[in-house]
């Protein structure tokens, strides 16, 4: 199912995703010169009302350059120590930078753990949705100081693809040392040519990436490939450009020709209502009371506490649901905010009510218009 709805004009959420080349400019220290360059640009787009989520590498770099070690041996165990110490110094760089502008960050280190499991990724979908709504920049990056093979994500193009999912972002920015992907390698083939639009990623686009990786980061062309696919799928529009382009972030923002753009047709929004319907198991019941049901039905609001009557089973928050009325019928599907003994103790109560009665809230409604599936 496609269908073309994007409004060039609204407010885009846009992960920016920064490799180490970009970082440091080649060099084997972080480039603040161009890092408050990067920082700019993202303020731009922030105070015209996008929201800005960054990816940033570099942590392990920050840790070499701040112990005076460059020529140390890079082990698994070295590595972790390092990121120990530089993702400190790495964030402290960033918020001296966006401080420059008056905006503030919020750290997020994820590992696959985080996002595999059900119940973490709604918690770090709502902390990164709490960030954006305050307008604080997000700065994420994976937590390499603990992350051992069976739990990382593998490098931070992937990472940035999956973040994408959490910020159900609108644009996802893959800004690297390479001005895009090009019909064939360009430092051995004079006639490649940059390939400025991709529609479908086919097994011909994958052949063109090959698994080529840089001697400062974890990722190569082939990486980028992937994770485009994954944001792709997701119906999130993907740039593959240079970090070091004049002005690359506000024009890629606004839609102008920079590096490879793959455009994605999908609508969102209708994916991840797909999903809830076909490709996810229901495992209890929600009653609602006849209000609750013209308020989802008619005027396709979330499902608040006050229309809550019952629960029926035993769930965990983020899990899918039925909602049905009283005579039994199903009228929707949804995922919780609520795992069922929480519902059980909020229903029929004014949403202000919820973290008076448990002394926590994770928000105002037990399911989000945007996680409901009318049926």
């Amino acid at each position: 199912m496609k269908t073309n709805i994007r409004n060039k004009s609204k407010t885009k959420t846009i992960v920016v995703k920064l490799g180490t080349s970009v970082l440091t400019s080649g060099t084997a220290k972080l480039d603040r010169a161009h890092m408050v360059e990067i920082a700019r640009q993202c303020a731009v787009l922030h105070n015209q009302g996008h929201r800005i989520v960054v990816v940033t590498s570099g942590a392990v770099t920050a840790g070499k350059e701040h112990l005076n070690m460059p020529d140390i041996t890079l082990t698994v165990a070295n590595k972790q120590m390092l990121a120990a110490v530089g993702q400190g110094q790495l964030v402290r760089e960033w918020e001296n930078l966006f401080k420059i502008y008056g905006l503030h960050v919020g750290q997020m280190l994820l590992t696959r753990a985080d996002l595999d499991d059900q119940l973490r990724f709604i918690n770090a979908r709502d902390t990164l949705s709490m960030l954006l709504h305050h307008r604080i920049i997000p700065l994420i990056n994976e937590n390499d100081a603990v992350a051992t093979r069976e739990i990382k994500v593998g490098d931070n193009d992937n990472l940035s693809a999956l973040v994408g999912l959490l910020a159900d972002a609108d644009q996802l920015l893959l800004l690297t040392d390479q001005v895009g992907l090009f019909t064939a390698d360009p430092r051995s083939n004079p006639d490649a040519k940059l390939i400025p639009e991709i529609s479908e990623i086919t097994e011909d686009i994958h052949a063109l990436a090959g698994d080529s990786v840089g001697g400062l980061g974890t990722g190569g062309m082939a990486t980028k490939i992937e994770s485009a696919v994954v944001a792709h799928r997701a119906g999130i529009e993907v740039v593959i450009a240079s970090g070091h382009k004049k002005n690359v972030i506000l024009d890629a923002a606004k839609n102008k020709p920079v590096g490879t753009r793959f455009s994605s047709e999908y609508n969102r929004l209708e994916m991840r209502k797909n999903w809830i319907f076909a490709g996810s198991k229901v495992v209890g019941k929600i009653i609602i009371d006849a209000g609750a049901e013209e308020a989802l039905i008619s005027s396709g609001a979330s499902l608040l506490p006050t229309g809550v009557i019952n629960t029926r089973g035993n769930f965990l928050r983020g899990y899918v649901v039925s909602v049905c009325n009283k005579a039994g019928d199903e009228l929707a599907r949804g995922i919780v905010r609520y795992k069922s003994v929480d519902i059980k103790r909020i229903k029929g109560l004014h949403s202000e009510q919820i973290e008076e009665l448990l002394g926590f809230e994770h928000g105002t409604v037990v399911i989000h218009r945007d996680d409901l599936v009318l049926l």
